[in-house]
């Protein structure tokens, strides 16, 4: 078996069907699967197919800048620039200014070759203040497959994800199923079975947009496994061997609330620039339904050259309000020092004033670059997509720092 885990060649279709030749069992999904859903481009085609609804944009990539001119003669500003074959926040370019076309569409082509060897852009337009959620998906050979719920992801940093939890806040059952049936609809038009996650836009009038399928197990895995009781590696496993799906629709049903931070060695002043050294000290959280996935420990060298995270800090509890409480509780133990410059923890939750509250992604980046200690509201999504970063007693987000 090789199991790829969830970075570098995961994603990778070439490097699956090098393994599958040499004779060894890939823990992943089809190599054929994961080229066609690995393309922005292609992926989008298939959705349309699977009759999933999509933002508006091109199905094939962008010739020129003529053509980029075109659409936003067609469709207006802002748009957004996407690697064809990108992933993980890279080769996207927001443009809400015509005079930033050229020079965004140059930047998006020239990171799209730096980091996934292909330069290919396309356009879409840009949703305004839009959640970010995604649907775990597991499928067997013989064409079953199930929906594991959701996860909110839309506290983010660089397109990048910061802070997830399971279930979603603001979905309820019925479009929980909606949701659910749109991603298993592109899962069985892909002929793909593994474990996976289709990913959506929810806008703020309650419309979802096809947005892209990880072919892989995401980082935030353990929010789902803690709140539907499924050990998704393990199911990962027993699917690449030929087994058939263990778990059945009518059985997942969500129980309780889970909240995961990523924290990341990072220095938010600087542009969330990545912050190496040796760890000194590292103090673990503990205590019921406080779980931390980590590879380090004191005196571990975090290098320039790998994605910054550190660790996932994982909270479970029966529901949201109590799950913020001990993700508050577990941040305040978690020590970390010296690594050089600031370790950046993500984010500390501290009682939110609803189970709707969410913070828009863009300027919350602009609030944490400033002060060295700073609040953030969570402000509650009534559907006016207007969104505030302001300080507030009643709801408040906080950065953390070790020096």
């Amino acid at each position: 078996l090789l199991h790829p885990g969830y970075g570098f060649l995961a994603e990778n279709s070439a490097f699956a069907e090098r393994v599958e030749a040499a004779g060894l069992t890939w823990v992943g999904p089809p190599p054929d699967a994961m080229r066609v859903m690995g393309s922005k481009t292609e992926s989008r085609k298939l959705a349309v197919e699977a009759g999933a609804p999509l933002i508006p944009g091109l199905m094939e990539p962008i010739e020129d800048v003529a053509e980029l001119d075109a659409f936003v003669d067609e469709h207006g500003l802002p748009v957004l620039l996407k690697a064809v074959a990108g992933g993980g926040g890279k080769g996207m370019r927001a443009v809400s200014d015509r005079s930033e076309l050229a020079p965004s569409y140059e930047r998006a082509c020239s990171e799209g070759q730096a980091y996934f060897g292909d330069p290919r852009v396309y356009v879409e337009c840009l949703i305004d203040h839009p959640r970010h959620i995604e649907v775990q998906v597991a499928a067997d050979r013989e064409g079953h497959a199930v929906y594991v719920g959701e996860r909110e992801c839309s506290i983010q940093r660089r397109h990048q994800k910061v802070v997830e939890e399971c279930p979603s806040p603001v979905v309820g059952a019925e479009l929980r199923r909606r949701l659910g049936e749109t991603a298993l609809a592109i899962v069985r038009a892909s002929g793909y079975h593994s474990v996976g996650t289709v990913e959506f836009l929810l806008d703020p009038d309650g419309d979802f947009y096809f947005l892209e399928m990880n072919t892989r197990l995401q980082v935030e895995h353990p929010v789902t496994e803690e709140v539907y009781g499924v050990d998704l590696v393990q199911e990962q496993i027993n699917l690449a061997l030929g087994k058939p799906l263990s778990l059945n629709q009518e059985d997942l049903v969500p129980r309780g609330h889970a909240i995961e931070c990523r924290v990341y060695a990072e220095d938010p002043l600087r542009d969330f620039a990545p912050s190496p050294g040796r760890i000194t000290l590292y103090v673990r959280p503990g205590g019921p339904g406080v779980r931390l996935d980590s590879g380090v420990l004191a005196e571990s060298v975090v290098p320039l050259d790998y994605d910054p995270m550190l660790a996932k800090l994982v909270v479970w509890a029966g529901d949201r309000s109590a799950a913020v409480e001990r993700l508050d509780r577990a941040l305040s133990e978690f020590q970390i020092r010296d690594l050089g410059s600031m370790l950046y923890e993500p984010m500390r939750l501290n009682r939110p004033s609803t189970t709707k509250d969410f913070v828009w992604i863009p300027a919350c980046e602009l609030s944490m670059r400033s002060p060295a200690s700073c609040s953030l509201k969570y402000s509650s999504n009534s559907g006016s997509g207007r969104n505030s970063c302001s300080s507030t007693p009643a709801s408040i987000m906080r950065l953390r720092y070790f020096l």
